[in-house]
């Protein structure tokens, strides 16, 4: 028998404490492609969509894909966004109802669109008004989701990623799949049991390259080797989204009698996490003394990479904090590069001159200085101009073409700035080479990242260290007016309890 499986991949991550929304223009200017468009794009590389392939060939399915949109973490999702988006896939369900078996969709688990706080919740609460409570609905998130109950009343399957950095979109894509036409072909009869901790997320945000915290995820693959135990998903939870139901969760998706040891399992995750709440395992510099590790560093093994953690794009930061790169001019830190600094402004000024010239203008800091310092009047040589495009070929975004927009290398006292126009964090070595900067050539290299960067920037690093510059994602969360979240909750509330027994 054939079924015909409707596909669709809906992702962002809102960061709600960043000012403005995320537009519709902001999906088209990252990823918005229609059908086999999107097919054409991600279909064979590490994206959940060439998963759901790959399990839909094995299994002989009649796939029907609808959209893929992604645009990079910022603001609270734009109602004419979220409704367009969700209109595409839900427009399909309609149109194809009679003929569906099951649907499956590629969702992020922390967008928060700006009428209300679970933009997951609510697009699978618009599919299940069109296709009734039975059709079997499967669901990929990030690990960094934050899962609602409404989600898991809406969807019978779920499958997270079990790495960050993240490496393991197409096996979950797979994964979920698979889960999905076992339940069509009435071979088990899947639900998911969700447990919630008081916490704004794990202590090391899911690192799996952090032994405690990976052996969480271990754990969870053994347990999915268990009878009737289909996936065990420990989402990290994501601390710039202040939402009613944000922390981390354990998601099991169990078979019909296997309640009790899906309870068993996810409550025993939930309690390893909460005994780990107080183990974080980076060691977060001042742009100061991150200035003076890069001043001193001896390249030979390879670049000293600093990620400003703080103000990665991929959290939701503006991109444009100013602290650790005025604190690199002021010790005298060259040679080193520093990507990416988001600045449209300033890319623009760039590209009304040309490659070699001379020019002085304020540099970053114009989204809100109060988080990582304000512009810095600067004067620099032009090193390249581009239209940003760039190919990857890390693990991550290999074989993936993006583009920063109009994008420069400005050379300030010996530091190459990559001055972009479109949000990004780094991901890639390409981010940096395909604009002329070599990583082997620097002393140092700023990486504007969380964890991701280390994919494809530590195999060539001679040392990575973490600053933290106060930009809009600090690890200082008291910094950060929260004022939706549940209370008490671990770390605001030193006193919040967690009762989870075993």
């Amino acid at each position: 028998m054939s079924f015909h499986v409707l596909t669709g991949a809906f992702v962002h991550e809102s960061n709600t404490f960043k000012k403005g929304e995320t537009t519709l223009q902001d999906f088209r200017e990252d990823v918005l492609d229609l059908g086999q468009a999107a097919i054409d794009r991600f279909g064979d590389v590490n994206d959940e969509v060439a998963g759901f392939l790959d399990a839909g060939r094995a299994a002989g399915w009649r796939i029907t894909h609808t959209v893929s949109a992604h645009a990079t973490p910022g603001a609270r999702v734009a109602q004419e966004a979220f409704d367009h988006i969700a209109g595409i896939i839900c427009d399909a369900a309609r149109a194809n109802r009679d003929t569906l078996d099951g649907i499956l969709l590629a969702l992020h688990g922390s967008m928060v669109p700006v009428f209300c706080e679970d933009g997951e919740g609510e697009l699978l609460r618009r599919l299940r008004a069109i296709v009734g409570p039975d059709l079997p609905i499967a669901v990929t998130l990030d690990l960094h989701a934050m899962v609602t109950p409404a989600m898991v009343e809406q969807a019978q399957i779920f499958v997270s990623y079990k790495t960050y950095p993240h490496v393991d979109m197409r096996e979950t894509g797979r994964h979920a799949g698979q889960l999905l036409d076992a339940a069509m072909r009435g071979e088990t009869r899947p639900r998911t049991l969700r447990v919630h901790l008081p916490m704004l997320d794990e202590a090391n945000a899911g690192r799996t390259d952090v032994p405690e915290t990976a052996a969480l995820y271990t754990r969870a693959a053994e347990h999915e080797a268990e009878p009737g135990i289909q996936a065990v998903s420990v989402n990290a939870g994501f601390s710039e989204a202040d939402i009613t139901e944000m922390g981390p969760t354990v998601l099991v998706t169990f078979d019909q009698g296997r309640e009790t040891r899906a309870r068993e399992i996810a409550e025993g995750l939930a309690h390893s996490i909460w005994a780990g709440r107080g183990k974080v395992s980076n060691t977060f510099l001042t742009p100061a003394e991150a200035a003076a590790e890069a001043r001193d560093f001896d390249p030979a093994k390879g670049p000293l990479v600093i990620a400003d953690y703080a103000d990665n794009p991929g959290a939701g930061a503006y991109g444009d904090a100013t602290a650790l790169l005025a604190a690199l001019l002021e010790a005298g830190a060259a040679p080193g590069a520093f990507a990416p600094m988001i600045d449209a402004q300033a890319a623009a000024i760039l590209h009304r001159h040309a490659v070699g010239d001379t020019v002085t203008l304020d540099l970053g800091g114009k989204c809100d200085p109060t988080f990582g310092g304000g512009p810095l009047r600067l004067t620099g040589e032009i090193r390249h101009l581009s239209d940003g495009t760039y190919t990857g070929d890390g693990p991550i975004l290999g074989g993936i073409t993006h583009s920063f927009g109009p994008t420069a290398v400005l050379r300030v006292q010996g530091i190459d700035i990559l001055v972009v126009s479109l949000p990004g964090q780094m991901l890639d070595l390409q981010q940096v080479r395909a604009f002329g900067i070599e990583p082997a050539e620097q002393r140092f290299l700023v990486v504007k990242s969380m964890q991701h960067f280390r994919a494809a920037f530590e195999p060539v690093a001679g040392r990575v260290i973490v600053c933290d510059t106060g930009a809009l994602a600090t690890p200082q969360a008291h910094l950060r007016p929260y004022t939706h979240v549940r209370r008490p909750v671990w770390p605001l509330d030193r006193g919040a309890a967690y009762p989870v027994q075993g």
